[in-house]
């Protein structure tokens, strides 16, 4: 094995630069002749237009336009098309109101674009658009998600009925209530799932281009070709090979970067009727909390019927999804199959059933957010296993051993859409119980209590669906040099790619990683790509790479061959040089290039089947009886991801995971009032989690499971801390108010709602 292989923790290529400030986010680029947008957005949640008068902004000094929908519809734009539909219980399609780059009749979330202004500054921009004058008749609006679908709730749409988008089902309706029904016990559940602003460090931003054939759209995106499809296909309608989109580095994704909004398609459009670049970038506020599309936002209702030893017989969940003002990109799949595949956990349950309805409300669009339906179906299992164990005396750990799939038992086919390939899911669970100490923590329960605190610790065991999707193509080019450059349509957002990639392309062909350079983010550049979202970065795209350097040695040899005067078959392949067998001819990867001019290969991959990384955290906390005040005092995790290529990129990956899933289930939540105004604005009134408020994780791997649907036995990683972290937290809360006799508290058990809990209690 390579200093470089795989397996090895190489520490990030890009860091040096990055942490040098040598790093080029949109923002920091402006181009000759640049000008600038500034959105006007909607004050109200739900209003009627009546007229928009731009005459005054579009006289104010610096101004050199003003859209509003009329421009729009001028220049032929389409609307934002749902990527991921689904069919109803009923068989008919759901109901999808058009999503407008601006509207031209009402406003339906607070943050809706409404006017785009672009001027020589940002700041004459600005005031360009306090001057414009827009006539709004303000309508009820509907925010919460549990009422949203009531009769007598304020509608959205005429063609979404209680503003349903759709009511989805999966799974054995009949044999699920046959299992409850007969269990020997029953409980009932109903679990908040709270919504998320995702807040990556990098705000959104966009530059538009126009060459007087092609528009260039610059903007940090987790897959340039998805946002120029679109672009071309659903916007402009207009052919793919006129639009380049360009993504430079990503200051974090997490789902937020993956979709299409409006400022995009708007700066081209001034691009091209200017005949300038033209640069808009949200700021935090004022922008970024009121548009950007969030997160979760799901009531939970949940059932189970279970035996005397706590063994699941069958459980129904009943899901009220939040879907916001419109359907974006990908949200119903998300709300729907995402969620309802998670429902088995890693657990033996006969029958499951799961009904979902997606609502719309007036809030800003809700879609992926890390993890993407696997967080949510996650913590309603694993809720109710709690719930169990609670019931009947059962310690945690043995709640789950009892039910958990075992070895023997995989592939094992779930009651609802998949199939496990592998998993060591008890063996996870020891691993962990061993590296939290689960043996001496009554001893520092009571150690605690002396002190005056409660302690608790809770368990969180998961699986995630990772979907081996379209694949994806790795290309990889030589130079004379010997440089290996790899094309690739995968797009990092902080994740290591330009580390990961090449290591998996060096260890192949056996040079120094310092001689492979990544290529992403260019549509011109690299042909195609799907992205990267969902885990599975290198699921696909480093087995192509594998894949592709295989068939670069193949091509090498053939060339080497030729150069050399022998046949192919006896050209050997070892430490980056092509030489004839059992002679000391040879030449480098550089020396063929050269004869040639470069050569290159290429792969296109995609899985067999979807994998299934899984894990178990354990997390302890210490809560302050008077104030309700927690701190997270430990957490523990290990994962199941079959084979690691880089355990320090992974360990990293699990890292900003978890500290999400502890966002959530502490502290994260955004709140809208009746009215539909944002309570939580900013990072005034939007808490998230500081470095102070999380201990040194623990975290380890369990490899004695590798995935059987790929040939490098890969599992894929990025949102699984997500995934496990919020239940994990949430038990130790509730385990650590347990004998205060609380049973329930939904996310995020924030200090207030923890005080309340105590004070009723008592």
């Amino acid at each position: 094995m390579t200093k470089f292989g795989v397996g090895q923790p190489v520490e990030r290529l890009e860091d040096p630069r990055l942490l040098t400030g040598r790093g080029r986010y949109t923002e920091d680029i402006d181009l000759e002749d640049q000008a600038h947008g500034h959105v006007l957005r909607s004050p109200h949640a739900h209003a009627a237009i009546r007229t928009i008068d731009t005459g005054a902004a579009e006289a104010a000094p610096g101004v050199l336009a003003v859209y509003t929908a009329a421009d729009t519809k001028a220049a032929g734009f389409g609307t934002i098309q749902c990527k991921a539909p689904v069919d109803q219980k009923d068989g008919s399609p759901m109901n999808q109101p058009p999503f407008p780059i601006l509207p031209d009749d009402r406003t339906l979330y607070i943050g809706q674009p409404v006017a785009f202004v672009v001027a020589e500054t940002v700041d004459q921009a600005k005031d360009a658009a306090e001057l414009i004058a827009v006539d709004y008749n303000p309508l009820p609006a509907a925010t919460d998600t549990r009422t949203a679908a009531d009769p007598e709730a304020p509608q959205l749409w005429a063609e979404a009925p209680r503003n349903t988008c759709f009511l989805w089902a999966e799974g054995d309706e009949a044999a699920t209530a046959a299992a409850i029904d007969g269990a020997p016990h029953r409980l009932a559940l109903e679990l908040v799932n709270n919504r998320l602003i995702i807040n990556s460090i990098e705000a959104r931003s966009a530059i538009g281009e126009w060459d007087g054939e092609r528009l260039t759209l610059r903007t940090p995106t987790q897959g340039p070709h998805s946002v120029r499809d679109q672009l071309a296909e659903d916007i402009f309608k207009l052919p793919k090979d006129k639009f380049r989109v360009v993504t430079d580095d990503v200051g974090g994704g997490f789902g937020l970067k993956i979709f299409l909004y409006p400022e995009q398609p708007l700066v081209l459009l001034a691009a091209r009727d200017l005949g300038r670049p033209v640069k808009w970038v949200a700021e935090r506020s004022a922008d970024g909390f009121v548009s950007d599309y969030q997160g979760r936002d799901q009531i939970n209702r949940v059932e189970v019927g279970y035996d005397d030893e706590g063994r699941i017989l069958g459980l129904r969940s009943l899901t009220t999804g939040n879907l916001g003002a419109y359907v974006s990109n990908f949200a119903p799949y998300i709300v729907a199959d995402c969620g309802a595949g998670n429902l088995t956990g890693v657990y033996v349950i006969p029958a499951i059933y799961t009904e979902v309805r997606a609502v719309f409300t007036n809030t800003v669009p809700v879609d992926a957010y890390r993890g993407a339906g696997h967080p949510e179906a996650i913590y309603v299992v694993e809720r109710a296993l709690n719930a169990i164990a609670r019931e009947l005396g059962i310690d945690q750990a043995e709640v789950r051993r009892r039910n958990f799939i075992q070895p023997d038992q995989f592939p094992y086919e779930t009651p609802i859409i998949w199939t496990y390939d592998s998993g060591d899911f008890e063996g996870t669970l020891e691993q962990a119980a061993r590296h939290a100490d689960l043996a001496g923590f009554e001893a520092r329960r009571a150690d605690a209590a002396a002190a005056g605190r409660l302690r608790g610790l809770g368990i969180g065991c998961y699986v995630k669906g990772v979907r081996f999707g379209m694949g994806e193509t790795a290309t990889l080019e030589v130079d004379q040099t010997g440089l290996v450059t790899i094309y690739i349509g995968n797009q990092s957002n902080g994740q290591g790619h330009a580390t990961a990639f090449p290591q998996i392309v060096a260890a192949k062909l056996d040079i120094d990683i310092e001689r492979v350079r990544l290529v992403q983010g260019d549509t011109d550049l690299v042909k195609s790509g799907h992205g990267t979202g969902g885990s599975r970065s290198l699921l696909n795209g480093g087995i192509a790479c594998d894949k592709a350097a295989g068939a670069l040695i193949e091509e090498g040899k053939e060339l080497a061959a030729d150069l050399l005067e022998v046949a192919a078959v006896d050209i050997e392949y070892a430490d980056g040089t092509f030489a004839v067998a059992g002679t000391d001819r040879r030449l480098g990867l550089g020396e063929v290039a050269d004869h040639d001019r470069g050569f290159a290969a290429e792969n296109f991959f995609v899985a067999d089947d979807n994998t299934y990384p899984n894990g178990c955290h354990i997390a302890e906390v210490e809560i302050d009886g008077e104030t309700g005040e927690t701190a997270l005092v430990a957490f523990t995790v290990v994962d199941d991801y079959g084979v690691v290529v880089n355990p320090l990129l992974l360990e990293g990956q699990v890292h900003g995971g978890i500290a999400q899933g502890i966002g959530q289930a502490l502290m994260e939540q955004s709140v809208y009032d009746e009215s539909g105004q944002l309570v939580t604005g900013s990072l005034m009134d939007y808490c998230m989690p500081r470095a102070d408020d999380l201990p040194s994780f623990t975290v380890d791997f369990n490899q004695n499971a590798p995935c059987r649907t790929n040939p490098m036995g890969i599992k894929g990683a990025g949102e699984t801390g997500a995934v496990g972290a919020p239940a994990a937290v949430v038990h130790a809360v509730l385990d650590a108010l347990a004998p205060l006799g609380i049973g329930h508290i939904d996310m995020p058990t924030t200090p207030e709602r923890i005080w309340r809990a105590i004070r009723q209690a008592k």
